[in-house]
């Protein structure tokens, strides 16, 4: 069955905002967002949000932990995911949310000639809608 889609609310359809905060639907699709627990995940919400033009922010451990209803142990964790994903980068006390990069199996065919792929990663491709290995 096929789902019409219509807006619900016309008086709060959403706009790509004056600032520069927008997040990266490669997050979903690269499957980043499968990689953390939710602890992480709320922690780049509030990093992508409050971030400038170049990623940067400076929020205090003491203000995170308060605004994640997350411990100190919670807030350490959820950081070193989000750097061991390549999704920030972290030195005290500034963080840079990361562009996130490509895939291999997520760039075009002509920029793939020649790579060698995985089995799964091809399956992957395929699989996507209207994907070609």
């Amino acid at each position: 069955m096929l789902i019409k889609k219509r807006i619900l609310c016309p008086e709060r359809l959403r706009k790509v905002p004056a600032q520069f905060s927008w997040v990266d639907h490669r997050l979903v699709r690269q499957r980043h967002i499968q990689r953390c627990d939710h602890g992480a995940l709320a922690l780049y919400l509030v990093l992508v949000t409050v971030a400038d033009a170049e990623g940067l922010s400076y929020y205090s451990d003491e203000s995170l932990e308060r605004m994640l209803h997350l411990d100190h142990a919670g807030l350490c964790a959820a950081r070193a995911q989000l750097c061991q994903h390549g999704l920030v980068a972290y030195q005290t006390p500034l963080y840079q949310v990361l562009s996130l990069e490509e895939s291999p199996t997520s760039l075009p065919p002509a920029e793939r000639a020649g790579r060698c792929l995985s089995v799964h990663a091809v399956l992957q491709q395929i699989l996507q809608p209207g994907g070609q290995p």
